[in-house]
């Protein structure tokens, strides 16, 4: 009898705490989860889009074209309220094409000093994009809302979350354990729906 043999998906990205959190989400889909780390020969991808989910497209069509096996990739975007929606698809870089985690969330509190709370309302999207080499995309997406604190709190996570303050919990992202976030953030929501897109297809 010959033994199945298990989906391969490749995570179509170079940050590996985002990689850390994307093998975390699917990790009971059933699926061998495959990183860039395994193709150093990959194209860089450069996310040029004006929406995430171009990126995300992008990303995932790229890297699952170049390995010949399905890849997802995800991007994510910021929005504030008293910031006209800003920094939006271009949180990441924020503050600069080489800017830190906190270069980009020290600038974000900067622009909303003197800010009174209930106008700094935000709400995180993700936007995820399950490719296949053949070039079709699936695309899921998941948000949360929040408000944007008035100083950092909390040492887990990465990117804005330690600044974006949950009301329900009443806490940061950062203050959440991982498996905390995973359970309510943003990209958990989004790809909640990617993996029961793979599991389907397993079956």
């Amino acid at each position: 009898m010959c033994a199945v043999k298990r989906k391969e998906l490749v995570l179509a990205t170079r940050n590996k705490d985002k990689g850390r959190e994307l093998a975390a989400l699917l990790a009971d889909a059933g699926i061998v989860i495959r990183t860039m780390a395994e193709f150093p020969d990959a194209p860089e991808v450069i996310e040029d889009g004006e929406t995430c989910e171009a990126n995300a497209v992008k990303k995932a069509v790229t890297i699952a074209r170049h390995t010949g096996l399905p890849a997802v990739a995800d991007d994510t975007g910021l929005e504030v309220e008293a910031l006209g929606g800003r920094p939006g698809v271009y949180a990441a870089r924020y503050a600069g094409r080489d800017a830190t985690y906190e270069d980009n969330w020290r600038k974000l509190l900067r622009e909303l000093e003197g800010i009174p709370w209930e106008k700094r309302g935000a709400r995180f999207i993700t936007v995820a994009a399950l490719a296949e080499p053949n070039g079709s995309v699936r695309i899921t997406t998941g948000s949360l809302e929040g408000f944007i604190a008035e100083k950092p709190a909390g040492t887990k996570g990465f990117g804005y979350d330690p600044v974006f303050y949950v009301p329900e919990l009443r806490k940061t992202l950062a203050e959440l354990s991982p498996e905390e976030k995973n359970r309510i953030s943003h990209r958990a929501r989004a790809f909640a729906k990617v993996r029961e897109i793979l599991m389907r297809n397993m079956k």
